[in-house]
């Protein structure tokens, strides 16, 4: 049976190809080839024509520009990871969109959060929490990696009756890369709740909630332990706004990863997919649900 691949979108800039490095080392890691895509449909830089005499209107410098753009990342993708399968394909269409249909069937698609110069930076960093929203895969926005591995995945847990995907999505990662996992639930305490009148926030029913969120983690996890014997986890409660919780954490981590859920009130500006893709400190995985 033919691996699913993993999809990989590039526009040419440095922030997209070091989503192709990172998307080559991830394929080897699973066992995947990698398919590299493009779309003609990005504002093009000012070319030089006297370099490329064969290009004569803008339909010319888009495809030009996406020709090299895929050259170059598959380039950088062979020299990440030597021997891989490597696949370039031509996307046509509205760019996100054309994006996120290409990873149909793909093991993950993986994008950068950049792109070229100010105003395709804008463009480009919206399809990638346009992937993030709509991917029918997982989908990883690549954000700046560590200098070395640290040896950690974390993974965001909010309501665990909806966590399913995000944790397996975790533990393979974790397998993979032979890493611990970290599992960390974050509440935030409505403001409404500490102010209502004839209500008083009291620090003892503070650390009950704590302590039964704990409790609800620690019995969720124990059949995923048993699962996945070899994989080290580690489990937090915190109190505070998740998305802050979660990047703090990705200063720490290879990766994070967070669920997404169809009757969720995550998109927007301020939730917590928003906060995480915007402020993470490396790669974030969002992954859909079944």
């Amino acid at each position: 049976m033919t691996a699913k691949p993993i999809v990989v979108a590039t526009d040419g800039s440095e922030h997209s190809l070091l989503a192709v490095e990172w998307a080559a080392r991830e394929a080897v890691l699973r066992g995947s080839p990698l398919r590299i895509v493009a779309v003609a449909a990005m504002p093009p830089r000012m070319a030089d024509r006297r370099n490329s005499p064969d290009v004569d209107t803008v339909a010319d410098v888009l495809s030009h520009n996406r020709d090299q753009a895929l050259s170059a990342a598959a380039d950088r993708a062979a020299a990440a990871a030597p021997g891989l399968s490597i696949m370039t394909d031509v996307l046509t269409g509205p760019p996100a969109q054309a994006i996120v249909d290409s990873g149909s069937g793909a093991l993950m698609l993986v994008v950068g959060s950049r792109g070229m110069g100010t105003f395709a930076a804008v463009v480009l960093g919206s399809v990638s929490r346009y992937a993030a929203s709509n991917a029918p895969c997982p989908a990883v926005v690549v954000r700046d990696e560590p200098e070395s591995p640290r040896g950690v995945i974390a993974v965001g847990l909010g309501d665990p009756d909806e966590g399913s995907d995000a944790l397996t999505f975790a533990f393979e990662e974790a397998v993979a890369r032979k890493a611990s996992l970290t599992v960390i639930h974050a509440f935030d305490t409505p403001p409404a709740d500490l102010t209502r009148p004839g209500k008083s926030f009291s620090a003892p029913s503070l650390r009950h909630a704590e302590e039964e969120a704990g409790r609800q983690l620690d019995e969720l996890l124990a059949d995923w332990r048993r699962k996945y014997p070899d994989v080290e986890v580690g489990q937090d409660v915190v109190h505070g706004h998740p998305g802050r919780a979660l990047v703090s954490l990705s200063e720490h981590a290879d990766l994070v990863v967070i669920g997404r859920h169809g009757n969720s009130a995550l998109p927007g500006p301020g939730a917590v997919r928003h906060a995480v893709l915007t402020h993470a400190h490396g790669p974030v995985a969002v992954v859909p649900s079944a």
